[in-house]
């Protein structure tokens, strides 16, 4: 599957397309249509159900999306987010010097100095793509961007660039709202900010994009999970760094064989685990995910161990869609040095300590990706996602046969009834009723009810797969708990 042509299909259905096209849109920014709409709030809510609703230790945020500039002082964004960039000094069209390093070998040159890289593009002789020019020296770029708030100079904020500081800025809070339990998950979704480079490949590289989080609180002398046993022999497809310095490629293994020794480890293999069949049950092809382990050299300021759980994009290769990262008391112990007060939680026998984070970090937007990836389809003359009941955008459509004869009243009252049940359901009316299926086909909608003239007789309807194209007669009255069972399979 080639990432244009998944852009041009998602354009064309309303899944997302590039912001204010009438004025050539604008790099790194995509509106999501009726679709994409349904189908990204759906994973959403699948992900919250999964890992928030259903979890015993964590609990939700809704943080600020601007906050007080000391948060990134203290939490080393301001000092150390920046990206490698190289600019032509023909055109002046500017790169991120590691994804032209990367292109030009296949090896990743992420987290290596500006120096090295400058050095790396003179001797692989790279030009710049868009104009066959010669690339300045490589130098960091800071990928926050600043505003001002309220009506005064020099008033400088930030939106924020990941949404992981508001909660560990409010733990003092929430630890103590959570009864100062520990271990204690705080989960939040909501969107980030990073002025990157070079966005490109449709959703995968965005300026403005929506995360899902957890930041993980575990006491470091008490740091067994619970749910261990259940976790420890799940195998996937894995690369340790070891193994990358080796120059070998991914294989199964269990995942827990991936994980070193280290404080949490147990928690690190549970999130892995945990992450890795949610994206098979929403349905992200297993086979086209792995979990690559962070060189030294890659890893942000505050990580002391990353997994990245990638998924394989055809042309685009293996690419990160979640990381999992071990923050170490990083973020705690710079804020409460900042701020000049405690992060600390408190054992049974009164001694207090500074809690440790795991962080399991979703991209929205990516996961979304992975999905379409996942589910498109050419079976013969259809086109078509076999979404996932759970994440599909429309669960149902309801036609009459004809647009006459009392149909569409029966189709009607149906269609109603499946919404007031709080099914996603879709009326339509137009057109043969053939090119309505592919219409849906091509959205993802598992199922289509067709009221017919043999319905206003026995009041039974039509309900067509998707995927087998197979139809069955069911009685009206029974199309709610037909379609809630199958969702639960």
């Amino acid at each position: 599957m080639d990432i244009r042509k998944i852009t041009d299909v998602a354009a064309k259905l309303g899944i997302a397309f590039p912001t204010a096209e009438v004025y050539g849109g604008y790099a790194g920014f995509y509106d999501w249509g009726p679709v994409g709409t349904e189908l990204k709030n759906n994973v959403k809510r699948s992900w919250w159900k999964e890992f928030v609703h259903a979890s015993h230790e964590v609990v939700g945020l809704d943080g600020s999306i601007i906050t007080n500039p000391e948060v990134w002082k203290a939490s080393g964004h301001v000092e150390h987010f920046h990206d490698p960039i190289t600019v032509c000094k023909k055109c002046g069209k500017r790169y991120r010097a590691d994804h032209l390093i990367e292109e030009a070998t296949g090896k990743s040159a992420e987290g290596k100095p500006p120096e090295e890289m400058s050095e790396a593009i003179r001797k692989l002789g790279v030009k710049c793509p868009e104009c066959g020019g010669e690339l300045g020296d490589v130098v960091l770029f800071n990928l926050m961007f600043s505003t001002q708030v309220g009506p005064y100079e020099g008033s400088l904020s930030y939106l924020r660039p990941e949404t992981a500081q508001l909660i560990f800025v409010n733990f003092p809070r929430l630890y103590q709202i959570a009864r100062k339990r520990m271990p204690l998950g705080i989960a939040q979704v909501g969107k980030a900010f990073r002025n990157e480079i070079s966005p490109r490949n449709f959703l995968f590289r965005l300026r403005e994009f929506e995360q899902m989080e957890i930041e993980f609180f575990f006491d470091p002398e008490d740091d067994k999970c619970p749910y261990y046993e259940k976790v420890k022999d799940y195998e996937a497809l894995v690369l340790t760094a070891e193994m990358q310095e080796r120059g070998e490629r991914e294989k199964a293994m269990k995942v827990s064989e991936a994980v070193p020794d280290i404080p949490g480890r147990e928690w690190v293999v549970y999130w892995i685990v945990r992450s890795l069949e949610w994206f098979e049950k929403i349905g992200v092809r297993k086979d086209l995910l792995r979990v690559r382990e962070q060189l030294p050299e890659e890893r942000a300021h505050y990580s002391e161990g990353t997994w990245d759980v990638e998924f394989y994009f055809g042309s685009m290769g293996w690419k990160e869609i979640e990381g999992i990262a071990h923050r170490g008391t990083y973020d705690l112990r710079r804020h409460s040095e900042h701020a000049g007060k405690p992060f600390e939680a408190v054992r049974s026998d009164g001694t207090k300590f500074t809690p440790m984070v795991v962080e399991p970090s979703w991209g929205v937007d990516r996961v979304v990706l992975a999905l379409l990836f996942s589910a498109y389809d050419e079976d013969g003359k259809r086109k078509l996602f076999r979404f996932r009941p759970a994440v599909a955008p429309y669960t149902v459509a309801v036609f009459p046969l004809v647009s006459k004869d009392g149909l569409p009243e029966k189709a009607w009252e149906l269609y109603m009834s499946l919404l007031d049940s709080g099914i996603n359901a879709v009326y339509d009316e137009k057109g043969s009723i053939g090119r309505r299926y592919r219409r849906q086909d091509e959205v993802g909608t598992p199922w289509c009810i067709t009221v017919d003239h043999q319905s206003l007789e026995d009041n039974t309807v039509t309900i067509r797969d998707r995927d087998s194209m197979e139809q069955v007669r069911v009685p009206a009255t029974e199309v709610v708990e037909w379609i809630r069972k199958r969702m639960k399979d």
